[in-house]
């Protein structure tokens, strides 16, 4: 029988509350869904099982970083019609109780005795749901859900004892970003500046890099000889930009020893290593202050919500007074309860363990008690979304290149990260800003002129 791809869409429907709003086609040829648009491909009974022995995202990332689901035609279309159901859903009472249904999925599974209290809340959750109970027993037929297939490969390991000490934070940072410097060439190009561009009209992708790195130098109002603190340096583009067109001398300090080796690469390439340091070294281990300005583009995302208000207090103390912080953040929309928030399952797990997200009131409140005066929030929201479908696009077109150089199973995470991530941005759900902070000098002198958003025209 090649009725597998019905059945699908009706577990789908039930467990949704609604319409299916794209196309499936199973392993077995049939098709079900609307007949327009892309078609989300089950390529085996694996996928089924994976989403069994781990209901939610996570079991759905795992089914598609292994290659057991995958997209025929855009993806962006496809996270586009299933984020804007999930997400519109989140605005309205919620009609049918879906986390329990997805949370009891795995209880019908066969199970050892010990495991077998801890779901009993989640069973009787299901069994009071007819419709629940005979779709995911449809599903479990379809599955044949023994035994459960093993994480892929490329998943971050389970990361013992407390969040952000130095030790897991270098773990946490060497998961992304030792991925290989050719790899990041390909997703990124010649810039090598893995945050938000400051795009124009008609700008590629390199002069809105460019465009940023300029911006930042420019808030910071550099000059020749000022000491800049470029916190989470990446591959040195800032270090090198502040070096080349402001005259800066700038210390980038990161926890990734790739990073360092290509961003120390390329300042001796450009004979700027006079002017550029890349340490491999903590935030927390900079002692070598005071600085002029300190950059953190891209940084703070990593540094935990539990140690913001130190990271803060530590980057304060390494500024002179009258010294300006240009802190660029990702930034997320608060939640009614703050202690509801979680971190998302398939970034934590594969793209940037440990990473947080907070609201950028906030960030702003943070920097603030750490004895900043904040000056100016600029939000990139828009700029972002650009960003990510610019990297998305030079992914797919660089695609072969990219698995031989890490796996496909990583160039599959960091397409459905780019992607979702995008439409996070252009639907307001995530957002990016640029908050420059000024550590005042004695009797509250800033140093700022009173119009401060003199920020000049653009560097050649």
């Amino acid at each position: 029988m090649t009725d597998a791809a019905p059945r699908l869409a009706a577990l789908a429907e039930t467990l949704l509350g609604g319409p299916l709003p794209v196309r499936i086609r199973a392993w077995d040829g049939s098709e079900a869904g609307p007949p327009d648009g892309p078609v989300l491909v089950v390529r085996g009974r694996r996928a089924l099982r994976r989403m069994l022995w781990k209901p939610g995202e996570l079991g759905l990332a795992r089914a598609w970083v292994a290659g057991d689901l995958t997209v025929d035609g855009d993806l962006f279309e496809l996270l586009d019609r299933v984020a804007g159901l999930l997400w519109e859903r989140d605005r309205q009472p919620a009609p049918a109780p879906t986390p329990s249904r997805l949370a009891a999925l795995r209880t019908l599974l066969p199970r050892r005795a010990s495991a077998a209290a801890g779901a009993a809340a989640g069973t009787a959750a299901l069994l009071r749901d007819a419709d629940a109970r005979g779709a995911v027993r449809d599903l479990v037929t379809l599955a044949r859900p023994l035994p459960a297939p093993p994480p892929p490969a490329e998943e971050a390991p389970r990361r013992g004892g407390p969040r952000h000490t130095r030790g897991r934070d270098r773990q946490a940072i060497g998961h992304h970003y030792d991925v290989g410097n050719d790899f990041y060439e390909r997703v990124l190009g010649s810039s090598m500046v893995y945050s938000c561009a400051y795009w124009s009209p008609g700008s590629t992708l390199e002069r809105a890099q460019h465009d940023k790195l300029d911006l930042v130098c420019r808030k910071l109002a550099l000059k020749p000889g000022d000491r800049l603190l470029d916190v989470g340096c990446g591959w040195g583009s800032m270090a090198l930009h502040a070096a080349r067109e402001y005259g800066a001398r700038v210390t980038g300090i990161t926890l990734s020893r790739e990073q360092a080796v290509y961003g120390r690469k390329k300042a001796a390439d450009e004979g700027l290593a006079d002017l550029v340091e890349i340490r491999i070294q903590d935030y927390r281990d900079v002692k070598d202050g005071p600085y002029d300005a300190i950059s953190s583009i891209g940084m703070a995302e990593h540094v935990g919500a539990d140690r913001y208000r130190d990271y803060a207090r530590t980057l304060h103390g390494l500024l002179r007074p009258g010294g300006l912080l240009l802190n660029h953040q990702i930034a997320r929309r608060p939640e009614a309860d703050e202690t509801a928030y979680r971190v998302d399952e398939f970034i934590d797990a594969y793209v940037f363990p440990d990473g947080e997200l907070s609201p950028v009131g906030t960030t702003v409140g943070e920097l603030e008690r750490a004895g900043f005066e904040v000056r100016d929030v600029e939000a990139l929201r828009e700029h972002y979304a650009l960003t990510l479908r610019a990297w998305v696009a030079r992914l797919e077109e660089h695609w072969d290149e990219a698995v031989a150089l890490t796996s496909a199973g990583r160039v599959r995470v960091w397409q459905l990260y780019m992607a979702a991530s995008a439409l996070g941005f252009e639907r307001g759900r995530l957002g990016v800003n640029q908050v420059l902070a000024v550590r005042p000098a004695g009797r509250g002198d800033s140093g700022l002129p009173l119009r401060l958003r003199t920020w000049g025209a653009q560097a050649g």
